[in-house]
């Protein structure tokens, strides 16, 4: 007997398609941009993808999804998690004659959105939607960074990218803040932010607190 013999998949539902994919790392590794060469590739399958972003990144672009290299594409900016289900369902409503609307949903910013995000990637998911998300998984003092934590469990596919230390030209895996407050969403760039190695990143840390 094998395994599919105990169960069927739900109706409309192709076997295998669902998936989580969650690309991470500090500022300036090139998160974004990978998450837009993944939606080029799905463009030249002629596959329909949902882009979004959210409100609170205003940085490049109000609309657009830009990464640092300046490549961009258009998005949906939504308020919250919930919004991207809506949208996902509505544009399912749209097509009639195809019950998913999208194939491929992608998400640039994770860690600025609400706890809920987890829950909404997973459900997508298991409704066979291919689910691309790109993220900080760490903010700048170096702890987890909102719902990052959890989409990393949930996701089958984990891409951990680094960017390059200004200090020793190491692989960097934090984002040092330079300028600005303490909030832990403050926005912005090369103006803000650096990327740092480990060594380096706690010997900036260490420098400012004395």
């Amino acid at each position: 007997m094998q395994a599919s013999d105990h169960f069927s998949f739900p109706q409309g539902i192709p076997a295998g398609e669902g998936r989580l994919e969650v690309v991470c790392g500090p500022m300036f590794s090139g998160k974004t941009e990978e998450l837009l060469r993944r939606i080029r590739r799905a463009h030249i399958a002629k596959l329909p993808v949902a882009l979004f972003k959210p409100a609170t990144d205003t940085r490049y672009d109000n609309v657009e999804v830009v990464s640092h290299d300046k490549n961009s594409m258009t998005s949906v900016v939504v308020p919250d998690s919930k919004a991207i289900s809506e949208h996902i369902q509505n544009a399912a409503k749209r097509e009639p004659g195809r019950k998913e609307g999208y194939s491929i949903v992608a998400i640039d910013e994770a860690q600025f959105f609400d706890s809920d995000l987890p829950q909404v990637c997973n459900d997508l998911a298991n409704q066979g939607y291919r689910v691309i998300v790109a993220g900080l998984d760490l903010d700048y003092e170096g702890r987890p960074f909102g719902p990052m934590p959890e989409l990393l469990a949930l996701a089958e596919e984990v891409t951990k990218l680094h960017a390059v230390c200004v200090e020793t030209g190491r692989a960097a895996h934090f984002s040092h803040r330079i300028a600005g407050g303490k909030s832990q969403v403050e926005l912005g760039a090369q103006d803000r932010y650096i990327p740092l190695a480990r060594h380096a990143y706690v010997a900036a840390n260490a420098t400012a607190v004395e």
